[in-house]
Formats: C-alpha cells, sequence, structure tokens
C-alpha cells in the first residue's frame, strides 16, 4: 500500500458515496483493480468513511446544529409535558432521520453477514450496478410524469421517512447505491427534488457513523496493515474533498432534472463487470 494507492481509493469513496453510483461496489472493484488485499488495508477502508462523513458535516453544518438543538428543545418540551411540536422543521428532519435510521439499522445487523458474502461477487455487484441505475431511471421518470403535487418537508410523514430508511437498507449491498436508493425513495413516495436530496445526506450522518462504528470493532482483529500515518491522511484527505464535490454536483445535477445521467453510467459500469466476471471464471 502506497499513497498513490490510498488516493486513488479515497477519490473513490468519496465520489461513489455520494454520487448514485454505489460506493461499496466500486471501493470492491478498485481494490480487485489495484490487487490490494483487504485484510491489508480494512484500517484505512473504515478510516475513509471518517473523510465522507466530515464532507457531510461540512455541506449541511447549519442543518445538522439546528435539527440537534431542536432535538434537546423537543425532549425537554416532552419533559414538560408541552408535546414534541413537529411543526418546527428541524425537529421533523430530526424524527424523520431516526425513524429512517431504524429499518437501516435493523437490516444491517440482520442481515450484515449475507450482504458482506457478495462483496467478493463481481456478477452480484454487476447485476446490483444495474439495478441502481433502473432506480434512478424510473424514480426521475416517476416525477415527471406526476400530475399531483410534490411534497415538501413540512408534507412528509412517518412512512415516508421509513420506506426511504428500507431503500437505504438495501444499499449494504454492494452496487447498490445509498444515495440512489434512498432518493429514489423518496422520488417514488411523491417528495420533491429539493427535499428527497437533503433528507438523503443527512440520512446518511448516521447510516456512515453506525457503519464506521461497527467496523472499528474489527480493527483490533486486522490492525493498521500497511497503513502509515501519511498514508490515512492521504486518504482521509482525498475522500473529504472529493465527498464534498460529489454532494455540491449531484445537488446541481438534480435541480437540472440530471439524475438519469447516472442510470446509464451504472448500466455500463454494471455491464462491464458482469462481461469481466464471465471472462475470469
Amino acid at each position: 500500500m502506497n499513497i498513490i494507492q490510498a488516493i486513488i481509493l479515497g477519490i473513490v469513496q468519496g465520489l461513489t458515496e455520494f454520487l448514485p453510483v454505489s460506493s461499496s461496489g466500486h471501493l470492491a472493484v478498485t481494490q480487485m483493480l489495484l490487487k490490494v488485499p483487504e485484510d491489508r488495508i480494512f484500517f484505512l477502508t473504515v478510516m475513509l468513511h471518517m473523510g465522507t462523513l466530515i464532507s457531510v458535516i461540512v455541506v449541511y453544518w447549519n442543518d445538522l446544529v439546528n435539527i440537534f438543538i431542536e432535538f434537546f428543545r423537543m425532549c425537554a418540551d416532552i419533559s414538560k409535558k408541552k408535546g414534541a411540536g413537529l411543526e418546527n422543521e428541524y425537529r421533523r428532519l430530526g424524527v424523520f432521520i431516526i425513524v429512517g435510521t431504524i429499518p437501516t439499522g435493523i437490516m444491517g445487523l440482520l442481515l450484515k453477514d449475507i450482504f458482506t458474502s457478495f462483496y467478493t461477487s463481481r456478477l452480484i455487484i454487476g447485476i446490483s450496478l444495474i439495478i441502481t441505475g433502473c432506480l434512478l431511471w424510473f424514480a426521475e421518470r416517476s416525477q415527471q410524469q406526476s400530475s399531483t403535487q410534490l411534497k415538501p418537508i413540512d408534507k412528509m410523514t412517518w412512512k415516508n421517512a421509513f420506506l426511504v430508511g428500507v431503500f437505504q437498507g438495501f444499499a449494504i449491498t454492494p452496487g447498490i447505491s445509498r444515495s440512489g436508493s434512498t432518493i429514489a425513495g423518496a422520488l417514488f413516495q411523491g417528495i420533491n427534488k429539493e427535499t428527497a436530496t437533503r433528507f438523503s445526506f443527512l440520512l446518511s450522518f448516521p447510516a456512515i457513523t453506525a457503519a464506521t462504528l461497527l467496523e472499528a470493532k474489527d480493527i483490533a482483529e486486522y490492525g493498521m496493515g500497511d497503513v502509515t500515518v501519511p498514508i490515512l491522511l492521504a486518504g482521509i484527505t482525498a475522500s473529504f474533498l472529493a465527498g464534498i464535490f460529489a454532494i455540491r454536483t449531484l445537488i446541481n445535477l438534480i435541480k437540472k432534472e440530471r439524475l438519469y445521467f447516472f442510470s446509464y453510467y451504472t448500466w455500463i459500469a454494471g455491464t462491464a463487470v458482469i462481461i469481466s466476471w464471465f471472462i475470469n471464471r
């Protein structure tokens, strides 16, 4: 493992964590192409998630601060029997993030071993990438053809948030994009694009945090491997900068109704991965 490989992995992680093309699938394929054993860079891959987590914090700092403030205020109101007062936008977001995280957490804990076994299968990764492309395509088309008024944040319901969390849970599969599946899950339910994108990225905060903590417990088993401090810093920095670029890029593309562009990419990438699987059988 060297700094160049760490930077490549960091860029791949940062871009694909937020662009709807699947970070897990791309990271798994990139590791195969770089010929770096998973057990030797396990520590690095865990820490790369920290870089993308910092990206979310930087871009959505104002939202996150207000959500935390209003959450504690809400808890205080409930303790004083004043009610939750969910008419406040940030309180609603906070509650919906909790609701959306529940199905993701349950699916992650119960199905983790099954989904982990998929990481070494190029066939499954390729098929999953194609599925991601289909989700993005049909989700955007469903909104373009919708005759009903699209929902802003104040019209979202607990059910909407829970179902978006279910979509996020399926993204444990390598090749299924977390951002793509959550945004698609929101769009399918008639939530407007601005709210869908914002909620997707905010929902990633507890998801990435939990995933990092769950993987961190295995660090003692694998150790730091071939990762030195300069390599680690290079990878995290690359992941952080690429993450900010990816978030801002996706926000702009969704505003311009260009989400389906990523369908073409994931279809091509998925097909290429499947073909490589057949060739190397």
